[in-house]
C-alpha cells in the first residue's frame, strides 16, 4: 500500500518513501515533564501512535524505529522543585528535581497507555543525553555556527542560509513577529542559546564554558542524531512547535552534519479546542487527560477508549474541538462495536481502511469505514473480525481499552422485560407500553436496539441508573 503524507517543509502531499524500509526512522517531540498532560498533549501523542501503527503494518513490527522524547530539563521543572523546598520539604533541589520527573513521567505514561498510546521503542530522556550535546555544540562552534559569549553558547542564525525555510518566514519576519530575548551578547537579535550558565542552587553540568545546561532546541537535535542516526525518515509534534524549536533543530542539525538531511518529512498536528474555544485555565475549559479520565468538576469519568475516538474523528491538520456531544457518541458507538466483535477473532485489516489510513493519515475517513464495517458484522464472523482487525489498526477495540465496557451495569433483566412486553404487544397490537419503556431508557442514557434477534440495551454516555428504578 502506498503511503502519503503531507509534508510540512515542501507544503505538499508526497509518496512516502522511506530511506532504508527494513529500518523506517520517526522522532516526535515528546513532553516537558512538569505537570500531568492536558488534553491537547493527548492529541499528537494519539496521531504519531496511529502512524506508528500504520508504518508497522506496512514495512513490519520490526522495521520500525520510533522515538519520542521526555525533556527533562527546563525551568518550569525547577520551579516545581523550588516550590517544594520553599514549603519546607528538605531535601536537595536535585533529588526534588529528580523525584518529580520521575512522577510526572510515570503520570504521563500511564494516562497515554489509556488512551491506547503504545510506548514508542526508545523514550530518551535529555539529562541522559548531555555530553552529546555538549559534542555537537563544540563541533557547531569549531565550524562558525555558534559562539560563546558571557557563559552562553549561542547559534548564529545568519551561518545558515535556510533558516525559516520550514516556517515560511525570513529573518526580518521572525524577528518583527516573535518574541524575541533581548540580550546585549547577541550578535543577532534571532541568534537562539544552545547552552547557558546554572547558578549553584540549579541543575547544570560541567563544560567548556562552565556549568551550566543545554538550551531546548539542541536536546532534540543530539538524541535524534544519536539514536536515529543524521538522516532519518519522519520528524513530528504540534504546528505550535514549528517555530521556532523545529526551525532551530533544523538549523543545528544540518550545521553539525552537513551530509545529511536530517528529517526527510515533517508532520504536525493542528491544535486542540474545548466547546469552540481554546482552551485556556482563564475560560475554566482547561483540564488534564487525568480530568476526563477520573472524572472533574462533577462531570461523569470519560473512558480512555472514547478519548482517543474522539480525537480521531478529526484529520490531524484540522483544528479539533473536544466536545461533550461527541463523547457521547463515541461511547455509544464503542458500545455498538465492542458488541457486535465479542468473541470474534481478527482477520485480516480491511483494505479500503488500510488504503484511507495511507492517505494522509485520514483516521476521519477510516471511522466513517469502520461504521459501514459494523452494520456488516452483525451475525456474521468474518466481517466481525475484520472489524475488529481494522479497528485495532486505528487503536480501538483492544483488550487493553476494554474494561470500561464489561465494568458497565447489567440491563440484562431490563432487556428480558422489554423482549416479553414487545413479544405481548404483537399479539395484542397494543404498544403503548413498548413506547413507554423505550422512552424511559433514552432519557435515563440507554441505547436500545429491537431487531428479530430480540432486544439489547447499551448504556451510552451520561447514563443515569437512577431514572430506571421502577422500570421492572
Amino acid at each position: 500500500m502506498t503511503i502519503s503524507l503531507t509534508n510540512t517543509k515542501t507544503r505538499r502531499k508526497e509518496v512516502f518513501t522511506p530511506i532504508d524500509p527494513s529500518n523506517v526512522r520517526m522522532y516526535v517531540c515528546g513532553p516537558t515533564v512538569y505537570d500531568r498532560a492536558h488534553l491537547g498533549n493527548a492529541r499528537p501523542a494519539i496521531v504519531f501512535d496511529v502512524l506508528a501503527r500504520l508504518l508497522r503494518h506496512e514495512y513490519g513490527a520490526d522495521h520500525v524505529t520510533y522515538v519520542r522524547n521526555f525533556t527533562d530539563v527546563d525551568d518550569k521543572i525547577n520551579a516545581t522543585a523550588q516550590a517544594r523546598k520553599a514549603a519546607g520539604d528538605a531535601r536537595s533541589l536535585e533529588a526534588l528535581i529528580a523525584e518529580r520527573t520521575e512522577e510526572t513521567i510515570g503520570w504521563y505514561l500511564q494516562d497515554m497507555g489509556a488512551v491506547g498510546v503504545a510506548e514508542p521503542d526508545h523514550m530518551p530522556r535529555a539529562t541522559q543525553f548531555i555530553p552529546q550535546m555538549v559534542a555537537m555544540i563544540e563541533g557547531l562552534i569549531a565550524d562558525g555556527h555558534a559562539y560563546e559569549a558571557e557563559g552562553h553558547v549561542l547559534f548564529a542564525v545568519e551561518s545558515y542560509k535556510n533558516y525559516g525555510a520550514l516556517s515560511g518566514r525570513s529573518v526580518d519576519d521572525m524577528i518583527a513577529g516573535a518574541r524575541v530575548e533581548v540580550a546585549p551578547y547577541k550578535r543577532n537579535p534571532m541568534d537562539f542559546v544552545l547552552w547557558k550558565p546554572s547558578a549553584d542552587d540549579l541543575p547544570g553540568w560541567d563544560s567548556p564554558w562552565g556549568r551550566g545546561r543545554p538550551g531546548w532546541h539542541i536536546e532534540c537535535s543530539a538524541m535524534s542524531f544519536e539514536l536515529l542516526g543524521e538522516s532519518f525518515d519522519i520528524h513530528g509534534g504540534g504546528n505550535d512547535l514549528m517555530f521556532p524549536h523545529h526551525e532551530n533543530e533544523i538549523a543545528q542539525s544540518c550545521c553539525a552534519h552537513p551530509h545529511g538531511d536530517f528529517a526527510k518529512v515533517w508532520l504536525h498536528n493542528e491544535m486542540l479546542q474545548v466547546e469552540g474555544k481554546k482552551m485556556s485555565k482563564s475560560l475554566g475549559n482547561f483540564f488534564t487527560v487525568r480530568d476526563l479520565l477520573d472524572g472533574h468538576d462533577g462531570q461523569p469519568a470519560v473512558p480512555g477508549e472514547v478519548i482517543r475516538f474522539v480525537m480521531l474523528s478529526t484529520h490531524y491538520r484540522k483544528p479539533m474541538d473536544w466536545t461533550a456531544e461527541k463523547a457521547a457518541q463515541a461511547e455509544a458507538t464503542l458500545r455498538g462495536w465492542r458488541s457486535v466483535t465479542e468473541g470474534a477473532v481478527p482477520g485480516a485489516a480491511d483494505g479500503e481502511l488500510v488504503a484511507l489510513l495511507s492517505d494522509d493519515l485520514n483516521t476521519s475517513g477510516a471511522l466513517t469505514r469502520l461504521h459501514k464495517l459494523a452494520k456488516d458484522a452483525a451475525g456474521d464472523a468474518g466481517a466481525a473480525g475484520a472489524l475488529l482487525a481494522s479497528a485495532q489498526l486505528l487503536g480501538l477495540l483492544t483488550d487493553e481499552l476494554g474494561d470500561w465496557v464489561s465494568a458497565g451495569p447489567d440491563l440484562s433483566g431490563l432487556a428480558d422485560h422489554l423482549a416479553g412486553v414487545r413479544a405481548n404487544a404483537m399479539e395484542t397490537k397494543d404498544f403503548s407500553e413498548v413506547d413507554r419503556l423505550k422512552t424511559a431508557l433514552i432519557e435515563a442514557g440507554v441505547e436500545v436496539r429491537m431487531s428479530k434477534a430480540g432486544v439489547e440495551l447499551l448504556p451510552g454516555a451520561g447514563f443515569d441508573a437512577a431514572k430506571l428504578e421502577g422500570l421492572l
